[in-house]
């Protein structure tokens, strides 16, 4: 591929196909829509199927009709398509439904700012649907992240039968840079475990607790749900089944957070100041950095690029040896109360805008600045 100029956007549509997506809906939005047309350009020369919904919400059930039948689906949108994918994500969820879920943040709440970015839905898209169980999140920093991560995002809704999101934003997405493909990482893809033999019960886990898979419209029938089910997809009431699918479904996302950890950690021994980030605000938390070590000060930087679960090894580690952490997002303080949580008791600061601007490179420069001295 060698140089390309391309957006996140871009970025993101190029992961998917290489991921082995084959169904793609979804319904126009700012600053998700060129990931509707990238996909139209894309995928019906290989096959694929790409259809806009007359809303959100039948575009989300529509994927996940795909993926039931044996595709591998992705769909995209805002923050206002997040809030109305919502019920079809619990049923994505309880009902072990792989999905890759490309949400392109901008400026909140409600319709917002169309055309300005913001971060403002970490934690709704961690909470935002019933029953509260556990989803995956990544985030990308640019376009060769996007293309990375959402072949990653595929790999583990495939591998762990869950919804998983690719939390871009409104400057990722749009902003054009010129990109090296040939040595973006690529990593190897993962397609979901097919039942082989004996009697197919849809819900029994396998390894990691993690169901084999039939598609619907086979030839072994296979029953689906969204309400509560045992093993054999049969609806329940008991408590002690209930129970058991409620942990698993927990469990089975949750035990593997160190298999897909991402992050990067620029890590200078003797600093005194770790400083957070993701997202878009990472490249100006880089130029701070370089500016604070150029006058002598020493500060360490965690980039995360998995957001939910929280990595928490990754937090503890990076924090072990400074005296104070920085957090700095594009919102008004929503990671930073769990990264309070895991490195406590550490003293934790946070800097964060929503103005329908990134931060700048010198505004984080003097919130450390201010940290160490105060």
């Amino acid at each position: 591929m060698g140089l390309t100029f391309i957006d996140g956007n871009e970025a993101v549509v190029r992961g998917a196909v290489y991921a082995g997506c084959r169904f793609f809906a979804g319904y126009p939005i700012t600053p998700a829509s060129t990931i509707l047309s990238g996909m139209l350009e894309a995928l019906p020369p290989l096959g694929g199927i790409v259809w806009q919904g007359e809303d959100e919400m039948a575009s989300i059930g529509a994927c996940l009709g795909a993926s039931m039948a044996g595709l591998k689906a992705m769909t995209a949108t805002s923050g206002p398509g997040i809030s109305l994918y919502s019920e079809n994500i619990s049923f994505a969820v309880g009902s072990e439904i792989p999905l890759v879920i490309v949400n392109v943040m901008r400026q909140g709440p409600s319709t917002g700012a169309a055309t300005r970015g913001a971060d403002g839905d970490v934690h709704f898209m961690r909470w935002g649907h019933s029953g509260g169980l556990p989803v995956v999140v990544l985030a990308p920093t640019c376009p060769a992240d996007g293309f990375t991560l959402t072949v990653h995002a595929f790999n583990l809704a495939e591998r762990l039968r869950c919804p998983v999101f690719v939390a871009s934003s409104k400057d990722i997405a749009m902003t054009r840079e010129t990109v090296d493909m040939e040595k973006v990482e690529k990593p190897a893809v993962i397609d979901r475990t097919l039942h082989t033999e004996g009697p197919y019960l849809p819900f029994a886990p396998g390894p990691n607790g993690v169901p084999a898979f039939l598609p619907i419209g086979g030839p072994v029938p296979v029953r689906q749900t969204s309400s509560m089910h045992g093993p054999e997809g049969y609806i329940t009431t008991s408590p002690d089944v209930m129970q058991s699918l409620v942990e698993r479904l927990q469990r089975k996302v949750e035990s593997q957070i160190d298999t897909f950890s991402f992050y990067d950690w620029d890590n200078q021994p003797d600093a005194s100041t770790l400083l957070v980030t993701y997202g878009i605000t990472a490249r100006s938390a880089r130029e701070a950095v370089s500016r604070l070590r150029a006058q002598g000060r020493s500060v360490s930087l965690l980039v995360l690029k998995t957001l939910w679960p929280v990595p928490e090894k990754v937090l503890v580690a990076a924090a072990e040896s400074i005296d104070r952490v920085l957090v700095v997002e594009a919102n008004l303080g929503q990671y930073v109360h769990e990264v309070r949580r895991v490195v406590c008791p550490k003293p934790v600061r946070f800097f964060g805008l929503m103005c329908g601007r990134m931060i700048f490179p010198e505004e984080i420069v003097q919130e450390v600045i201010r940290a160490e001295s105060s």
